[in-house]
């Protein structure tokens, strides 16, 4: 848990001396003794601290001392407060920004998607700069960009996890396109994927993954899968073009061809089960019992979260069979910040998996 000292500033407490003399003479002069021959020890360690004797007593720097034992120092002018926060190490993860939400602040919550996924809240406290060093601002972070980012200490508790931004480097703007794989084919150079009208080549920087930030072999991209490619900025002029690709992902939930539509009866036996799950929901559910969305998907496609070990084996199981789920999906008054609420089921035995995670 991150700790926070506050100490009071009065004019007598910073000098370390009872010096309440008047209304108009608050502080009293006092004479103070710098002790070079006195070494302060952190943690075992020497340090560069020096402390100033007055009336008998040792006094520190807040500042200095404060960065020798770990904390930052904030200062609230409006209070005459000085606050010690305990410094913690912040987590970094680098990506392309997949989606932004706008605030009526000027905040914003952005979608990071790379090597972890993760919502990160990005305001005036945070540092966003450019390669060139120039200081840029939220306006100019948007569905493509590339990013480093530095956020935390502290996550929400929730799939996928959500933090401050403290420091954000912007590499480049990707171009973004949606599309039907039409060809996936292995080069000299890594791989090569066909969309309509664009060839992209990918090399060992390249990541294939879910929405959900699951990692994805190259086997697993074939013809007809729906893919969000981000990639550029530069494209050769050939017919057609190619350009180098960044982050490949995988749309969750494509429909399986080739199945047989589901019955209405069997369509509203999954709305029962799936009713009977989320009825801890039902006060944000504004989708009607029996019009809840029913549907069939790829086991590989599910960004599912198991709950108990029986939820977990059994989606081990599934996937590794390569089976199909069967999803029913439900409308809330949430869905703006989180996303709809999605109940699982195996499609052969109608067992309840999980929930999709909701952003």
């Amino acid at each position: 848990m991150k700790k926070k000292l506050t100490v009071l500033l009065t004019l007598a407490g910073i000098l370390g001396t009872t010096a309440a003399v008047g209304a108009e003479d608050l502080v009293e002069k006092v004479t103070g003794y710098l002790q070079k021959d006195v070494k302060i020890v952190v943690n075992g360690q020497d340090s560069a601290l020096t402390p100033v004797y007055i009336d008998g007593k040792a006094y520190l720097p807040v500042r200095d001392a404060a960065t020798q034992l770990g904390y930052t120092v904030k200062y609230d002018e409006a209070n005459k407060e000085i606050e010690l926060d305990e410094a913690a190490d912040l987590i970094r993860a680098s990506g392309v920004v997949v989606s932004v939400q706008a605030k009526e602040d000027g905040s914003a919550r952005i979608e990071l998607l790379g090597s972890t996924w993760v919502i990160l809240n990005v305001d005036k406290t945070t540092a966003i700069k450019g390669l060139d060093g120039k200081t840029l601002t939220v306006a100019d972070l948007k569905a493509g960009t590339q990013i480093d980012a530095e956020f935390g200490p502290a996550m929400a508790m929730s799939y996928p996890g959500q933090a401050q931004a403290v420091n954000i480097n912007v590499y480049a703007d990707r171009l973004v396109k949606e599309d039907t794989i039409k060809e996936v084919k292995h080069t000299d150079d890594g791989w090569q994927v066909q969309l309509d009208g664009l060839v992209l080549n990918a090399g060992k920087e390249t990541r294939v993954m879910t929405s959900q930030g699951e990692s994805l072999t190259w086997e697993d991209l074939k013809a007809g899968t729906k893919v969000k490619a981000y990639y550029g900025p530069m494209e050769t002029k050939s017919l057609p073009p190619q350009s180098p690709v960044y982050l490949l992902v995988v749309q969750a939930q494509s429909p399986i061809t080739g199945t047989p539509k589901m019955s209405p009866e069997a369509a509203q036996e999954y709305r029962n089960l799936a009713w009977a799950q989320v009825k801890e929901q039902v006060s944000h559910i504004t989708t009607k019992q029996d019009e809840a969305a029913v549907q069939i998907v790829s086991s590989k496609e599910a960004g599912v979260l198991a709950s108990t070990d029986e939820q977990k084996k059994l989606l081990a199981d599934v996937q590794a069979a390569n089976g199909n789920f069967v999803t029913v999906t439900y409308n809330t008054d949430q869905d703006q910040l989180l996303g709809p609420l999605t109940a699982v089921f195996d499609f052969n035995t109608k067992a309840f998996v999980g929930f999709n995670a909701r952003r």
